[in-house]
Formats: structure tokens, sequence, C-alpha cells
């Protein structure tokens, strides 16, 4: 007896087989259910953090969804603040540490509400919208870490830029809540409106421990030099009103005011300068008469006649910018962005951002008693000058003004500099708008980038036939401890130079270099016998400087004088054997653009071998081609490089009564 059945190649059907569709679900489902098995035990072990898990999109971020903490009221509140912090003392740049970048990472904690233990909350406005704009501007910049244990510099999500909204107590109770404060150790918060009536004090009243601020109204009492930041009150009209650039020149008016809270001594006085110079002066004040609807903060008036603001700031040349109840005001961005040249009357008050920007170059500081004197003060400023400080004006705004962005981004990188020193930016980065290109010759920065073959600096002496001077400069620079070579450049081709018996007997290296031309130029060229970066040019003549001095300070740009100087400059300097320093100055100053050093005719000269047969600076003419060849450098540059400045560079201990022997540089001077 035989059973029925189907057979197949593969042995008997002993289990109906499945439909083809059927098939496809049911191994699509499993699939399904064995990726969710494993991606659950992948985030179950895997190692993570709550701290390091923040999303600080904006879409994502919500006061309302984030977690409610309650504080009691016997937390701990932190200290009032150290005055005596600095960087050295109260920062931890271990927690940094290097990284090919060079930059810091900064961490945001998780957004959470803080109330009271009856559920009122520690701010009456919660996350402002200016505050969001900045936590967000930092987590989409390249300093922001999600990974806490990564982080330099640590921001809390708790919104103080207002101290009005908060409350002072709660508040620090937050902060010392923080999983990582550590007594406010590389913590930033950033604050723009501080202190509260009746006093007003110009930093923020929370305790915050050894936490760094950055404030938006520091006064020389408060403000931690190279600790704290000093940043702009943002201006909430940067973001609802669009000002056009307009060219520098002059304007309707010559000063304008248009602060509306002025103190009433002020008003007053501004008042008078009104009556004493007529229509150059335009007052205003806050609106009365304006129809149901129309924002006052728009709008400005003076008689009656009403001006949109801040628009009306672009039709004068000088804005005054006057303190209030607080130093820091949010006009002071209004001014920039008009490009109107701020006229600053606020004793004590620290710029924002002054640790880098040249507040000179786009402003007027004026004391506040110096305020009856105003107009004849800016009346003395030239045009050429006032129009440079409105485009600066105006550039300051749209690099480091415009939003909170732009703020926080500087902050971060003031703070990112302190840390990276050797990678700081340098004043020109900072002060000078990317537009403005130093022509004619190419910034040694973009020269090859080698190793001097030497540590120390060569000694390049151009001499003709002085002899007795030249062999006394030859053993004074041999004093000097960083010398690795002494080059002597024989520009005489009708006389030898002495024999080699007669030289003075110094330590380091000695040769010279007979020239095929006698060219003043040849103090400067790049001789193959140089191999240190350093090179000091100095003539036979200059005998008074000790070694003290010239260890003191020395700079190379030999190559960029011989092979890069613009139109005819050199061959003129050849030509009429005179200028050739005013030339390195003009070049120097014009790739750096920094203002050449010029050192004052302290000492007497002494050269009793020097006629006027054979010492160039004794022609009567000598002086009157001098004034001549720099004219005749800025026509060929195209512009005046040299600029005004005043400086004097001491060695430290210079002029403090301490034995010579503990001082660096006792010989500084002597002579």
């Amino acid at each position: 007896m035989c059973a029925s059945g189907k057979y197949s190649s593969r042995g008997p059907a002993l289990i109906p087989r499945m439909k083809t569709k059927h098939r496809i679900y049911y191994i699509t489902l499993f699939s399904v259910v064995l990726l969710g098995l494993i991606a659950t035990g992948m985030f179950q072990f895997w190692p993570h953090s709550i701290e390091s898990t923040a999303d600080w999109g904006l879409d994502r971020r919500s006061v309302h969804d984030a977690p409610l903490i309650r504080l009691p009221v016997a937390n701990p509140i932190p200290e009032r603040g150290d005055l005596s912090c600095r960087m050295h003392t109260c920062f931890d740049v271990y927690r940094c540490g290097y990284n090919p970048k060079n930059r810091i990472k900064v961490y945001i904690y998780p957004l959470q509400r803080f109330v009271d233990e009856v559920g009122v909350p520690i701010s009456s406005t919660g996350l402002s919208r200016e505050y969001n704009d900045l936590l967000s501007a930092i987590s989409d910049s390249e300093f922001y870490t999600d990974d806490v244990t990564r982080a330099c510099l640590f921001v809390p999500s708790i919104d103080v830029l207002n101290q009005n909204s908060l409350r002072i107590r709660e508040t620090a109770q937050a902060l010392a809540m923080l999983p990582r404060w550590d007594k406010g150790m590389n913590h930033l918060l950033f604050n723009m409106l501080p202190g509260g009536p009746p006093d007003y004090n110009t930093a923020l009243d929370v305790p915050r421990d050894r936490a760094l601020l950055a404030g938006g109204g520091f006064s020389t009492w408060t403000y931690r030099q190279g600790y704290d930041v000093s940043i702009p009150v943002y201006s909430p009209l940067s973001a609802d009103v669009e000002l056009p650039e307009r060219q520098p020149g002059p304007r309707r008016y010559f000063i304008l005011s248009s602060q509306t809270a002025i103190h009433r001594e002020y008003r007053a006085e501004l008042e008078r300068l009104k009556e004493e110079n007529g229509e150059a002066l335009l007052l205003l004040d806050k609106c009365s008469n304006l129809s149901q609807g129309v924002a006052s903060a728009r709008k400005r008036c003076y008689k009656g006649q009403v001006f949109d603001y801040p628009q009306i700031l672009q039709e004068s040349s000088f804005c005054v910018v006057l303190r209030g109840a607080r130093l820091g005001q949010a006009t002071l961005s209004d001014v920039l962005q008009a490009g109107c040249v701020p006229v600053i009357l606020a004793d004590s008050y620290i710029l924002p951002f002054s640790e880098v920007l040249d507040w000179k170059r786009a402003s007027v500081v004026i004391p506040e008693e110096k305020l009856p004197e105003m107009y004849t003060i800016l009346k003395s400023i030239p045009h050429r000058q006032v129009e440079e400080m409105q485009r600066q004006a105006r550039w300051f705004w749209d690099a480091y003004f415009s939003s909170m962005k732009a703020i926080g981004m500087t902050t971060l990188q003031i703070i990112n500099d302190r840390i990276y020193p050797y990678a700081a930016r340098t004043y020109e980065q900072w002060n000078n708008p990317p537009l403005v290109k130093w022509s004619s010759v190419n910034s040694p920065l973009f020269l090859p980038l080698i190793p001097p073959r030497s540590p120390g600096f060569t000694a390049v002496v151009l001499t003709y036939d002085r002899i007795e001077s030249l062999f006394r400069v030859i053993t004074e620079i041999s004093k000097v401890p960083s010398l690795a070579k002494l080059l002597v450049v024989w520009n005489n081709q009708n006389k030898s130079p002495p024999e080699d018996s007669l030289w003075p007997k110094i330590a380091a290296p000695l040769k010279v270099v007979r020239t095929k031309e006698n060219k003043l130029s040849n103090r400067f060229f790049p001789y193959d016998e140089i191999e240190t970066e350093a090179v000091l040019a100095i003539d036979d003549d200059i005998i008074m400087l000790t070694s003290d001095e010239l260890q003191f300070g020395y700079e190379y740009f030999n190559y960029l004088y011989t092979y890069k100087m613009p139109g005819d400059i050199k061959n003129w300097v050849d030509a009429h054997m005179n200028c050739e320093d005013i030339a390195m100055n003009f070049l120097v100053a014009n790739i750096t653009g920094k203002a050449p050093i010029k050192v004052t005719p302290r000492k007497k000269f002494k050269c009793p071998e020097c006629t006027a047969i054979d010492g160039l600076s004794l022609d009567q003419t000598h002086m009157v081609e001098r004034s001549e060849c720099i004219n005749k450098f800025a026509s060929v540059f195209g512009t005046m490089p040299l600029k005004v400045v005043e400086h004097r560079a001491d060695p430290v201990l210079y002029k403090d009564d301490f034995p010579e022997k503990l001082k660096s540089f006792p010989n500084i001077g002597s002579l």
C-alpha cells in the first residue's frame, strides 16, 4: 500500500510550501524585528552621557520642553566674584590642551527650567530671543562641542543678559547646581544690562565665583583686565532696520545727539552748544505727539519735527554717545551702523572689545567735564581723518556689533587668542578692514617659510674708509650675546680693506665683502653669508650704541628691500646717496601697516673723524633731500604708509631703583 503524495527532486514535501508573496512578507518582518533588537542593544550599552546629548538646533530648543529643576532654599550660593581673577589664577588652561587647530572647545549646558520651592521661575522672561540667537551661533560654530569631556569653556543655558529680569539669589543658586561649575572655573556668562536702581552697578550683581564675564557696561573699577571681556550692548534695531553703507564725507549736520534719557545737566550743556553753533548741531529728543500705533523707538523729534531713527544718524559726521543710568549704551551700536563717528562721553567706561580693537581709529573719547569744549575739539580733526573714522566705524559694526552671532564669535575669539597666543590674530587682522590691501609689495607672510641656518643675528656694517670708527663699532657689537656673525660691507672700490692682522679680535666670525659699486643699497643686500633670520644693519659711525641696546631689538627685511622695492626708489637712493633708512621704513610700514620706529636723538652724535667732506649727513643739502625723498616715496607707493604713533619700549626694571646686576639690560641709555 502506497501513500499518495508529490515528490520533488529535494525529497518529499512534508510541509506545504508558502506562496511567494507570503514568504517575502515574513522575511521582511523578521528582518525589521532583528534590526530593532540589535539597535536597542547598541544604544543600551554604547557609552554616552546625558550632558553630551544636548541638541542645540533652533527648531528643537524650547523652554516648555526643558526639564523642571526646583531650587531648595538652603542651596549654596556662589561667592560674589573675585576681582583679582586673571587667566593664570582662575582659569584652568590645561582643560583646553593642545589641538592642531589651536581652537578652544565650548560646551553649552542642556536647557533647564529653574524654579524655587513654590514654583516661581528664577527669570521673568525665560530664554530671550537674543540669548537664543547667541547659543545657536555658538552651537553652529567651530568652537562648539557636544562632548563635555573635551570642553575647555562652559556656557550655561541660563539667560543673564538682562539683570532686570533676574532673581539674583535664585539665579546664583542655579549656577552653583551646574554639574561642572567648580566655583565657576572655565565658565563664561554673557550680560549686557548689569546692575539695577538706584546704583546701577557696572557688572552683573549675580554672585558668580570665578566665572568669566562678557559684560556690556564695565567700568575700570569692575573690569578684570585680561580676564573679562567687554562686549557691546546689542541694539534690537540691528535686526529690524537695514541701513545701506554710506560713503564717507561731509554730512548735513556736524554733531547730532539722539539719546532720549540724558541727564538734565548734560542736556542743558548740549542746548547751550546748540545755541552757539546753530544748524551745525542737531539735538533730538523723544517724541510726544506721535500718532497711535507709531513705534516711539523708531522716531526722534526736534521742536515738533519728526525724524526716522536710526536713519537720521547717517546725516551727521559725529554722533554723541553719553552715559545714561548704565555706562554701556545700545546707541553706540546704532551710531556705528550709520557710519557716524561716535563721540563718547562716559568716564571710566571700558569700550567694547577694547582688548583688541583700536578705538582711536573709529571714535573720539572726550572726558565728561570737556563737554563744553566738544565742538572745538571735533573741529580740530582733519577732514581726511574724519572720513577714515567714518569708514572704520561702519566696519567695526559689520564685523563685531551687527548681530548676537558677531558679538559671541568675537568674544570667543578673544578668549581663544589668550589661550593660544602664538596663533592669535594680529592687530592688523582685528583692525584693518579686509578690503584694505597694502599694495606694491608682497607680505613676508607669503614668502617661503624656511628655518634659519643659525640662531641669533648677523651684523652688517656698511663702511667706506673710516677705519678707526669702524673698529670701534665692531668691538662694541661683538659684546652682544646674540651676535652670530659680523659682515663688513666694504664700499670703497679705490682702496683695499685693512690686513687681517689689524682687525679687532672677536669671538664671532668676521667676514669682509667687497662691493663692485659704491651704493647705499649694498647694506640691505641679502648676502649668502647671512645665515640668520635677523639682521642688524648699521653704519660705521654709529659708535654711541651699547651692546645692551643692540641686544634689545632687531628685525629683517633685506630681501624685500633688494628685490621688491616698488618703482625706482632703490635707484633714487643710490643716485642721491641719501634716504635709504627712510625707504626701509616706508617698505616695512607699507607691508605691516604699523608705524615705523623713530629713535629720538637723545644722545649727542659723536664722530671725531667725520668732516663735511666724508660725512654725508654733514652736507647742507642732506636734510633738504631727505624732505624731498619723503614726498618722492609717497608718490611711488601711492599712499603715505608712515603713521603717527607715540610709543616707548623699555626693558623690565629699566628705570626702577634696583641693583644693576638684577637688570637684564643695565647699560641702555648710559652714553
